[in-house]
């Protein structure tokens, strides 16, 4: 069983190494405008105008890119409850594109690559599939190790001439040598979306405590103040980008709650390693700063949580990773079959 479980989660996983990628060669209304223009409107023009639209009742995020070509994605609830993805153009501030969340492919394959499609459940399905995986890899590794030294060569090669028994087996144990570090960093960094045992481990050994830092701020104003907002939005761009000066992409996280405060992330596009961003706190209703959260204040839990993504995904060093992560996850669709007839010609 854990073996198909594999199988689905190497699958998907190797579609999601390319995700931005294949989503915008399918859908590049999504990602890029077709005419640069000479300057971007106000975020809350196309903002007020998309709620009134769409009859959009709760913003989630409103993300812009440093790239002048790429379009502008807000996300939001709309009066039945439906999560919905826009792409606008920043210049003229035309709706490009608009999809249910739900229904987004790239939606569909992360849910089935982490939860199966079956929520809760699934979540702790993949996990302990990935645990045993890793299991498998290191007991896999154990197996392979030669008891005599002259036999190293034959293990490192795969006999294509020999039978179809013998080919299955070699191709199942010298590429799963070959892949073993990759696969082992990839299976341990996906345990961190399944248990939160493991997060806290994790934070334990990088900081001391297992308690991870929380990356909320609490709103002072409970109550909207009714006051004008014409370019609130906007103004929290700016400020952010006043406050960190490095060119990156930036994203402003709206809670649904009266009690947390608006969170504006700003990705530094000008480091060689990617998500390392810096953060920033407004009071949802005022637009008043409340806290300002460079990179270079983050514990080493949290500087450590946030390479995980790019690691587990293979973006860690741009396409050379990504390449490498794809072939990998190419190569474990392939070990459940091979595995499962290595079994079936021992019985």
């Amino acid at each position: 069983m854990s073996g198909l479980i594999v199988f689905i989660v190497a699958l998907t996983g190797s579609l999601l190494v390319f995700e931005e990628e294949i989503d915008a060669f399918i859908n590049p209304e999504f990602y890029k405008v077709s005419t640069i223009g000479t300057e971007k409107m106000p975020v809350d023009l196309y903002v007020n105008a998309i709620r009134k639209q769409y009859a959009i009742t709760e913003l989630d995020r409103i993300q812009t890119y440093e790239n002048p070509q790429r379009s502008i994605i807000i996300s939001g609830t709309d009066a039945q409850k439906n999560d919905q993805i826009f792409s606008v153009d920043p210049y003229t501030g035309k709706v490009l594109a608009t999809i249910p969340e739900k229904s987004r492919f790239f939606s569909i394959v992360l849910d089935l690559h982490r939860h199966l499609i079956l929520g809760e459940a699934g979540k702790f399905i993949t996990g302990c599939s990935c645990l045993i995986f890793v299991f498998m890899l290191l007991s896999g590794l154990i197996l392979w190790w030669p008891k005599k030294i002259k036999n190293l060569k034959q293990r490192l090669t795969v006999k294509w001439s020999a039978s179809f028994k013998r080919v299955n087996w070699d191709f199942h144990s010298t590429f799963g040598f070959y892949t073993f570090i990759i696969l082992l960093i990839i299976s341990l960094t996906g345990l961190t979306w399944s248990f939160k045992w493991f997060e806290s481990g994790m934070y334990l050994l990088a900081d001391g405590t297992a308690e991870k830092p929380s990356a909320k701020v609490e709103n002072p104003t409970k109550i909207d103040p009714k006051l004008d907002k014409t370019f609130f939005y906007q103004n929290l761009f700016s400020k952010t980008d006043s406050i960190y000066r490095y060119k990156g992409d930036t994203q402003i996280r709206i809670p649904s709650d009266t009690i947390n405060s608006i969170m504006v992330i700003k990705l530094n596009l000008e480091k060689s390693i990617p998500n390392i961003s810096s953060m920033a706190y407004f009071d949802k209703y005022t637009g008043k700063i409340l806290k300002i959260k460079p990179y270079e204040s983050f514990s080493n839990g949290d500087k450590v949580r946030r390479l995980i993504y790019p690691i587990h995904t293979g973006s860690i060093y741009g396409y050379p990773t990504k390449i490498l992560a794809f072939l990998v996850c190419l190569f474990a669709i392939t070990l459940p079959i091979t595995g499962l007839l290595i079994w079936y010609r021992k019985q």
